[in-house]
Formats: C-alpha cells, structure tokens, sequence
C-alpha cells in the first residue's frame, strides 16, 4: 500500500508517494527526474545506479524508498552543476574518462563517496572501491587516473 515518504535530495525536501519497497532508483528517476543514476542490470552489479545515501555509495536499483529514512541522498546532479562541477566532475572531463558514458555516474558517486572517507587513497584503494562497478568501455585507466588527479587536487 502506497505511503508518503519525506526525502531529502541534493539538497531539497521532497514528499513521495509511493510503495516503501519501490526502488530508490524508480524514485530518483521517475517521480524526481533525475538522470544521473541510471538503471543498468537491477540486481546491484553494476553500480550505474548509485547514489550517496548520508555517507555510503549505495546501489539504489535494490535500496528500498523506506530504507532511506532521514539520511541525504546525493545524486551526479547534487555534486556540481555545467557551469561549476565538482572537482571529480572536472576531473573526468579532462581525463576524458567516459566512452559511453554509461557507468560514469556510478563511477563518480563510487569515488564522491571514497574521498569523503578517504581523501588520500592509494590507487590500490581506488581500484577496490571500484571493483563491483562496471565499465564495458575500458577507460579504467582514465577513471583511476581522474580520481587521482582529483584527490591531489590537480583538476584543471
């Protein structure tokens, strides 16, 4: 049975009514139209679903609207905009990172959410907080590359 659920996303209180086991994802997506997670494979695999739930890089194709509770969620749209993105976000784009494009969202939230915990991680802490993130492209070299740079703070 459908309730309301008050959530707070990039940073703007919203009222959703909806089933407590809908998908944050559908929730993101549909009734917000937010476009940065996207929906890869539903099974949390690929992880081009993720948001930032209060501090984790959660994968929201299998995270219930009711398991959010209080906690922020930040999605590719919460961290910067086209006229002022992120330092991650710049550093993407200069390290020309994305082919397709399809897992950078996820990628890039993955990463968000290892800064904050870890501002100077080892590209062995890199390439591990990306593990279960799927890239069918091959610019993983460019990815680790670009997170480096950003956590240095060398982003053009």
């Amino acid at each position: 049975m459908p309730e309301t659920f008050r959530i707070q996303v990039n940073g703007v209180e919203h009222s959703v009514t909806a089933d407590g086991d809908t998908p944050l994802l559908y929730v993101l997506r549909n009734d917000l139209g937010l476009n940065g997670p996207k929906f890869g494979c539903g099974l949390e695999q690929c992880g081009a679903c993720t948001a930032i739930v209060g501090a984790e890089a959660i994968r929201t194709c299998v995270f219930p609207l009711s398991a959010v509770g209080s906690a922020p969620v930040v999605t590719l749209e919460g961290l910067g905009t086209v006229e002022e993105p992120h330092p991650l976000q710049k550093a993407f784009i200069a390290e020309q990172a994305a082919q397709c494009g399809y897992c950078i969202n996820g990628m890039i939230m993955t990463a968000k959410a290892l800064l904050d915990r870890n501002p100077r991680p080892t590209r062995t802490e890199i390439r591990q907080a990306l593990a279960r993130n799927l890239c069918r492209c091959g610019t993983h070299l460019r990815i680790v590359r670009a997170i480096e740079n950003a956590a240095k703070g060398a982003v053009p």
